[in-house]
């Protein structure tokens, strides 16, 4: 069973995130850099997010895979043009981390609405696809030499700037996610070796009691055998 401490942690953690706020992350290869991003995406609230490669896999850094990118869902994708379409289909604002003339200060916008934020590769920065494909290109203002950051401090700066305002309007005070996500979501963070079991064995979930206990009878019920034809 699962320490009652450590499940209060994870309700209070799931009754934070924000369904509505995401990054996308165009061909961002480097593995610390992936890793501190999905770190400042947890930070915030943030639990499904893009990584977009045309490699069949993506590397992150040991401690990001054993701590944050355990509670977060990272998603591999590889065509930016298309993610952007589906995003903004969601009611999503998509808004590219790149400078440009057009490019307004990131603290001038509205980060209280669905918002996608795409941030670029280390060299190359948001792909002309992805650019086109944003409803508008934001920049974090500079009065030095250097003419960019870092991806991940950039991703930091934006996110809790968004962080900010949200928590501002309240947006963290109340559960967002959709009560049967938000089960499937503690039960799997709660048990994910029990739960990978019963995803591959195709069975359903338990219900969880208050102290995060798994609820027996109702496990045992859902697992039982149907009876044969011959037994009626």
């Amino acid at each position: 069973m699962i320490a009652p401490e450590r499940f209060l942690r994870i309700q209070k953690m799931l009754a934070s995130r924000q369904p509505d706020l995401t990054v996308v992350m165009d061909n961002v290869n480097k593995p610390h850099n992936l890793s501190a991003i999905i770190r400042s995406c947890d930070a915030v609230g943030i639990h499904d997010l893009y990584a977009v490669s045309s490699k069949k896999s993506i590397h992150t850094t040991q401690n990001a895979a054993a701590g944050a990118g355990h509670w977060t869902n990272l998603h591999l994708c590889k065509d930016i043009g298309a993610l952007c379409r589906k995003l903004g289909m969601e009611g999503m604002q998509v808004l590219a981390a790149t400078n440009t003339e057009e490019s307004r200060d990131f603290r001038t916008i509205d980060f209280t609405l669905p918002t996608a934020i795409v941030l670029g590769a280390e060299w190359e920065g948001v792909s002309a696809e992805a650019i086109q494909a944003a409803d508008m290109a934001i920049t974090i203002p500079m009065y030095g030499m250097v003419e960019s950051l870092n991806v991940s401090v950039a991703a930091a700066l934006i996110l809790f700037e968004a962080e900010r305002q949200r928590s501002l309007k309240g947006m963290y005070r109340t559960r967002r996610l959709e009560e049967s996500l938000y089960r499937k979501l503690l039960f799997e963070l709660s048990y994910p070796r029990l739960s990978r079991q019963l995803r591959e064995k195709g069975g359903a979930y338990p219900e969880l009691d208050e102290d995060g206990g798994i609820v027996l009878e109702e496990m045992e019920q859902e697992n039982r055998p149907s009876p044969s034809a011959s037994s009626i």
